[in-house]
């Protein structure tokens, strides 16, 4: 079984130090908190985040306001939460890039486990390829017959290099035995725009953020990268059906 050693589950990281200063307030928070992204607005990490943070705030009678800082593959927004104060009120929603960005950039600001300290896990999701309607493939099956024959001519986006994305279409194309052209965009909301727009002809997916797509028959779904099928999308095969064992999430 091949499976992506990274996940796009979304986590909460807080900068090192603050669980305990933020513990030590009566009243925390006693202001607004801020909410990191890497991502720009749109993605799956900023919907996950405003969800999160309207029960936060609800919970807790303070605003907790979500800030995207897009940019470097993430690094940007992780380097300023580094460099933020240590005090409960500067947080991140973080996924899979957080992990992989020390192996992809040489020479980060930041270190990625000293530097922050995990509040909670959110959850994750199986990743989905899927196609825009144009490409002569509706299923996984034509679509490695349709790589084979045009080798190098499909492009497959991603939300970043390292991403999980950019690492199922590599491991797709390893077990297939193909040759696709990766397009790496500055995150989930940009790469959906081009592919809704046919301007790259695949993408794995979130569910999140494109079941309403599919559902429409703006996207279409081949298979979803995991070992078993998924309620929301029942009728949607899994890649190990398909005889290709690709796992993201």
């Amino acid at each position: 079984m091949k499976r992506i050693p990274a996940t796009i589950a979304v986590t909460a990281a807080l900068l090192g130090g603050a669980i305990g200063l933020a513990s030590a307030q009566d009243n925390y928070p006693t202001r607004p908190v801020k909410i990191m992204i890497a991502f720009p607005v749109g993605g799956l990490l900023d919907t996950v985040s405003r969800v999160v943070g309207e029960k936060l705030s609800g919970l807790l009678g303070q605003q907790f306001i979500v800030e995207a800082r897009p940019g470097a593959g993430g690094t940007i927004a992780t380097a300023a939460v580094a460099k933020a104060e240590p005090d409960g009120y500067t947080i991140m929603m973080i996924n899979d890039n957080h992990a992989l960005n020390p192996s992809v950039f040489k020479n980060i600001p930041y270190d990625s486990v000293k530097d922050f300290a995990p509040i909670g896990f959110v959850g994750s999701t199986p990743l989905v390829l899927t196609a825009h309607p144009s490409l002569a493939a509706k299923d996984v099956r034509s679509f490695v017959a349709l790589a084979k024959e045009k080798p190098g001519t499909i492009t497959y986006g991603s939300v970043g290099l390292g991403s999980a994305s950019h690492l199922a279409g590599e491991m797709l194309s390893s077990v297939a035995n193909i040759k696709l052209q990766h397009i790496p965009y500055r995150g989930g909301a940009p790469a959906l725009v081009d592919l809704l727009a046919g301007h790259v002809n695949t993408i794995f997916l979130s569910p999140v953020s494109g079941l309403e797509y599919m559902k429409a028959g703006k996207l279409t779904g081949l298979a979803l990268a995991a070992t078993k099928r998924i309620e929301i999308i029942p009728d949607l095969p899994t890649m190990k059906e398909a005889g290709y064992p690709v796992e993201a999430s």
